[in-house]
């Protein structure tokens, strides 16, 4: 080939790659990141992701949209949630929204001081340590406390109300939730006490471990069953309602997910609002604000559910009083 011919060749086919190779773009922007952390499992978790969404959303936040959201479930092995929460951190994620009881955050407490988390807890935050005081956490955390403890001594009485005659009641906790089992049976111990009650505490932190304390129920036959706040039991929920029914046990739970599934009464937090207020304060501070000068919001919305037809079928007429009060009454 002669030296010109092949000159041309070459510039033709630059002029080719020219056109034939596209332009590379900017690049986008990266989404900042939520590291959602959990105690438990997403079944059953499904209404509360939803107020978290909407929460999000009030803050002008969309998942997908601009923000992206890494999920860690610990499936109730909650020695697996130090590990969940190193991940996060090592992904570098903008937040940290810590739910599911008070290990997850205890444990993204442990994991990070600069990267900023969101709790929602149902103890005091600040005898946990987790704030300086509620007006003015000081740290890199703050968030919603649910309020659960000091509600057992008002769901005793309800569900004494609407028992009459009950001398003696069952508490199950969730064993593999230490210190939260703990301090929950010592307060339904202690508002036992003061009413006259007998109380007796299951451990039931599996499902067969609630299949065998339903047994012994069966065969002991309290008066009634106290199931402690945990999300473990909201999880299984389906079991517990369905074993209370077939027992024919009257049964009180703090959250109403239970009593959806066919459970008697709950009396707590509204737990919807409380993770909508969670995902306001998430998204606040991807907007930049700083946990320290975010106070912690504390539940002021509770609600008392009634399932009518469980009452009916365990032979329980529901006093006037007890409807009236109730927020709602499932027919």
């Amino acid at each position: 080939m002669r030296r010109r011919e092949f000159i041309s060749l070459l510039g033709g086919t630059a002029a080719v790659s020219s056109v034939s190779w596209p332009r590379v773009g900017r690049a986008q922007p990266a989404l900042p990141v939520i590291g959602f952390l959990n105690a438990v499992s997403s079944d059953g978790f499904a209404g509360r992701m939803a107020a978290i969404r909407h929460g999000l959303k009030e803050a002008g936040y969309v998942e997908g949209e601009n923000v992206a959201i890494e999920y860690r479930w610990a499936e109730n092995q909650l020695d697996r949630l130090p590990a969940l929460a190193a991940d996060l951190v090592r992904k570098r994620v903008t937040v940290i929204l810590a739910t599911g009881g008070t290990t997850p955050v205890i444990a993204a407490k442990a994991a990070t001081t600069t990267i900023p988390i969101v709790f929602t807890v149902p103890e005091d935050p600040v005898q946990l340590g987790l704030v300086a005081s509620l007006s003015r956490p000081g740290g890199n955390l703050t968030g919603v406390n649910l309020f659960v403890g000091e509600l057992v001594p008002k769901r005793l009485e309800l569900l004494r109300e609407l028992v009459p005659a009950m001398t003696r009641v069952a508490v199950f906790v969730n064993p593999a939730n230490h210190e939260r089992a703990e301090s929950h049976a010592r307060e339904a111990q202690s508002a036992g006490r003061a009413m006259g009650l007998h109380i007796q505490i299951f451990n039931t932190g599996t499902g067969r471990e609630i299949n065998t304390a339903f047994a012994t129920l069966a065969r002991e036959r309290p008066d009634a069953l106290f199931v402690s706040p945990d999300p473990f039991f909201v999880v299984r929920r389906v079991q517990l309602a369905t074993l209370a029914a077939r027992h024919g046990i009257p049964t009180s739970f703090s959250v109403r997910d239970l009593v959806d599934a066919g459970g008697l009464m709950s009396y707590g937090t509204n737990i919807l609002d409380a993770y909508r207020q969670a995902g306001v304060y998430t998204g606040r501070v991807l907007k930049g604000a700083k946990p320290a000068d975010l106070p912690v919001v504390q539940s002021v919305k509770f609600e008392l559910v009634i399932n009518a037809q469980t009452a009916l079928m365990l032979g329980l007429t529901v006093p006037t009083s007890l409807l009236a009060s109730a927020d709602e009454v499932i027919e």
